[in-house]
């Protein structure tokens, strides 16, 4: 991870603003969807030993982010963020403010108006943001109320779930090239499968590997892995001719899978860009059935499920 990350915070007391100016270690998208949806600001929002809950999210013009913060006595401050101009991937404002569970705006708190700039470097991108206020009062009483401290701490954050992710996808991918694999699902003997397509086509596990269920790091909003599952295949990925790539995982009863013929067959296919994965996934699923809707996931990539009209299973995974 890049460590001399740039990081600015100044307060002009004559224009009443606050400008930060902060770098990050990752592509502009990704940053862009870290400061856009709602699933991804929950991560990284609010300062530790507080998390961000959002109630509900309208990311466009006129939208509203509505949204809590809890801290570790489950004490919970209301805040919402009116949207008002956005340009998708360089910039978006809005109109921040304290309020209740129902977004009834509170007076007692001063309001401040967030412009956020993005612009993509070689490898890193700059998040430029100027928060403006009424008055001087008000900036002073922000300051006073810890909010330095408190964005910097939160923008940690985001330093770490952006690490995580490019971490994950350098493990999974070492070029953006588009490709399609075949992936199978198994009801817990995928590695036994794999051991003996290996023996068959005479390559080697690509990738990270054989990865299990007992690899992936404890989650407080999911219950503990079973014994039996910790040793189950999580994802693998085997070579066999013409450049095609298997892949496969188990999907055990104890998650709730049912693996049958039909539905333990999938074609995957990696676009390059996005916005590509997003066009393909909607036109095939057009007339079909959408079993996963696209979504960043834990190990870093966008992906999405589908059965389409004539009963093929596809995933589509950037």
């Amino acid at each position: 991870m890049k460590t001399d990350l740039h990081f600015d915070f100044s307060v002009n007391k004559e224009n009443k603003t606050i400008s930060v100016k902060r770098e990050f270690a990752a592509g502009l998208p990704l940053v862009w969807d870290a400061w856009t949806k709602p699933e991804l600001l929950d991560l990284w929002w609010a300062p530790k030993p507080y998390r961000t809950i959002t109630k509900s999210m309208d990311f466009r013009e006129g939208g509203v982010w509505l949204y809590s913060m809890v801290g570790p006595e489950n004490d919970t401050h209301w805040c919402k963020a009116d949207y008002k101009k956005i340009e998708a991937l360089k910039s978006f404002s809005g109109l921040d403010a304290f309020c209740d569970e129902n977004g009834r705006v509170n007076p007692d708190f001063p309001r401040s108006f967030w412009e956020n700039t993005f612009r993509e470097n070689e490898d890193t991108t700059t998040v430029d943001i100027v928060i403006s206020y009424e008055d001087l009062a008000a900036l002073e009483k922000v300051i006073q109320m810890g909010f330095r401290e408190g964005f910097t701490a939160a923008l940690s954050n985001l330093d770490q779930y952006l690490e995580a992710q490019a971490k994950l996808r350098k493990e999974l991918r070492t070029d953006k090239k588009s490709r399609v694999c075949t992936y199978l699902n198994f009801p817990g003997n995928t590695e036994e499968a794999f051991l003996f397509y290996r023996s068959v086509f005479k390559t080697e596990f690509s990738g990270n590997g054989i990865q299990r269920f007992g690899d992936l790091p404890p989650d407080a909003d999911h219950p503990p892995i079973a014994e039996n599952v910790k040793k189950m295949i999580l994802h693998i990925e085997l070579p066999i001719t013409g450049g095609h790539i298997l892949m496969g995982t188990d999907a055990p009863v104890e998650m709730g899978f049912t693996v049958i013929p039909g539905n333990n067959m999938h074609i995957s296919i990696e676009p390059e860009t996005k916005e590509e994965t997003t066009r393909i996934f909607d036109a095939l699923s057009a007339g079909g059935k959408i079993t996963m809707p696209l979504q960043d996931m834990f190990w870093g990539a966008y992906y999405g499920s589908l059965t389409d009209k004539y009963g093929i299973n596809w995933m589509l995974n950037y």
